[in-house]
């Protein structure tokens, strides 16, 4: 008899709701309880025996918390639940100090920018924005603006346009911009190369006005206005023709002169030597040789002709006519943003442009001293120690250090509205520099340095007043004080095999020159006192590092 066998519908498969996946299959012995009762554990959950304190740390270890830590008595975390308070800048303050403000803050706490105004509904043109930042920034290298000025500028304009999170960055021959649209965008870099350097003062605040319109927020400039205005500045002629610069030249040169004591006729003397040398010079630069040869050559025709004042005895002081040529080749504008980039933590641009006053010295050097050994050996008396001679004459001193900034002035091609200031500062600096060092006796490096303190003050608030560059109103303004004296002093003893006096006289002249530097910058930063501060980022911490750490 055949068994019994199961029906079609009992060979039918479970379903799933019939039995659990995790059913034992059959033949294995089936675990205590049912399945349904038995109590899931979590993978992170301690193993049986174990504690779920850590042990106690030994004694000193540096794991170990402090025993007066308390875990109910903890500090707020770094990051409070509130949030850090949102930092506002003032927009009563000047746009060079709120965007210089922002550059010495990291990138996450800078303030967020409003919706920008100068941009369509597609949104700003970022390649152009950054072409267009990059152009401004060369005219103002290129012109001998300051690292961070130029800086903050490039930034000014880009957050004007509604571009966040760029970084400008400014070396002395090349700026470079960087704007990463967020995290995970890819960022956009530009960059472009100074080759040509200019001193025109003229174009510089042209250039300060289309950026502060820019950054005004009752003043609408497009890209393409902006674009228009900045080939019109490009384009534009010098507000006086060579002629005029040439004649500047010897009356700064002669005006020099009259400073070391010199008379009507020394001035004629220099002035003429100056306005050989910068023919010169004109020629040379235009067969294209470097400035290195165009100083050397500019420094020959007042040296010739101070020596040939001597070899005719005529009663004449050689020594101011050679010093008052010096006066028209020091570098005082290099070495001014050289020391000011310096100070504001740009170190490789500051290296880089004390490089540059340095060969500039070098040449000025080479070009009298090869002019000195000749007049030695033909048997000049040039005496070193009449240069030192203080002479005090205050009226005609005035006079000769108004007539030598205006045509400072004229020689770096400033609008004519600044003149008169740029006249009434260096006025004030020579009255008190020979108030401290030729009156009272003083050091002659600190009466430099105050002078130029308080030429950089003044120059700072009129600019903030006019809402351009402080240079036009500082440079031409310490043309009084450049070390011209000490220069030829030490070329002089050089001359004559005195090498230790001419060193020395040289190291002054350097002194001098960064006492000057100094205190101009120092001048600018008093001038910040007087401004209202950017709002609550008016505590402004320092450039770079602080206390070198």
């Amino acid at each position: 008899m055949a068994p019994e066998t199961d029906g079609p519908e009992d060979r039918k498969p479970q379903s799933d709701e019939a039995h659990s996946a995790f059913a034992p299959p059959p033949g294995v012995e089936q675990p205590s309880g049912a399945e349904e009762d038995q109590q899931t554990t979590s993978e992170f959950a301690l193993p049986q025996g174990l504690v779920s304190e850590a042990p106690a740390e030994p004694e000193g270890s540096a794991f170990a918390p402090p025993r007066t830590y308390s875990a109910k008595e903890s500090p707020a975390a770094f990051t409070p639940a509130e949030g850090f308070p949102a930092i506002r800048l003032s927009k009563d303050a000047p746009w060079q100090d709120r965007m210089r403000t922002m550059l010495r803050m990291p990138v996450s706490e800078r303030p967020v920018p409003e919706p920008a105004q100068k941009q369509d509904d597609a949104g700003p043109a970022v390649p152009r924005v950054l072409d267009l930042t990059l152009r401004i920034g060369e005219l103002l290298l290129a012109g001998g603006e300051g690292a961070e000025d130029v800086e903050a500028a490039m930034f000014a304009i880009c957050r004007s346009y509604g571009l966040d999170r760029c970084e400008p960055t400014v070396t002395f021959t090349l700026l470079s911009i960087t704007h990463q649209p967020s995290l995970v965008d890819d960022p956009v870099t530009a960059n472009r190369t100074v080759r040509r350097r200019g001193t025109d003062y003229n174009r510089l605040s042209a250039v300060y006005t289309l950026v502060a319109d820019i950054n005004a927020e009752d003043y609408e400039v497009s890209l393409e206005e902006a674009y228009r205005r900045l080939a019109e500045i490009r384009r534009n002629r010098h507000p006086y023709p060579g002629w005029v610069l040439t004649v500047a030249a010897g009356g700064l040169a002669g005006s020099a002169s009259m400073l070391l004591g010199g008379d009507m006729a020394v001035f004629l003397i220099a002035a003429a030597g100056a306005m050989l040398g910068d023919r010169l010079a004109w020629l040379c630069a235009g067969r294209g040789l470097p400035e290195f040869y165009q100083f050397a050559v500019a420094a020959v025709p007042p040296a010739a002709l101070g020596v040939v004042v001597s070899l005719l005895h005529a009663g004449l002081q050689p020594n101011a006519v050679i010093t008052g040529g010096l006066f028209a080749l020091i570098p005082g504008r290099a070495l001014v943003a050289a020391v000011q980039d310096g100070l504001t933590g740009f170190y490789i641009t500051a290296s880089a442009r004390l490089l540059e006053v340095g060969y500039f010295f070098v040449a000025i050097v080479v070009g009298v001293l090869s002019v000195l050994y000749g007049g030695v050996q033909l048997g000049a008396k040039l005496n070193p120690e009449g240069v030192l001679n203080a002479v005090e004459r205050p009226v005609i001193q005035i006079l000769a250090a108004v007539l030598l900034s205006v045509t400072f002035a004229v020689l770096l091609q400033q609008e004519r509205s600044t003149v008169l200031f740029v006249a009434l500062n260096g006025a004030a600096a020579w009255v008190i520099y020979a108030s401290i060092a030729v009156t009272a006796g003083g050091s002659t490096v600190m009466a430099t340095a105050v002078a130029a303190g308080l030429v950089g003050l003044f120059g700072q608030l009129m600019a903030r007043y006019e809402h351009t560059s402080s240079l036009p109103y500082v440079t031409a303004a310490i043309g009084p004080l450049l070390p011209g004296s000490a220069t030829y002093f030490g070329v002089l003893n050089i001359a004559q095999n005195n090498m230790d006096a001419g060193f020395t006289s040289l190291a002054r002249a350097a002194a001098l020159a960064l006492a000057i530097a100094i205190g101009v910058n120092l001048g600018g930063e008093m001038a910040r006192l007087f401004i209202r501060a950017p709002g609550s980022a008016a505590l402004r911490r320092a450039a770079k590092r602080t206390r070198g750490f």
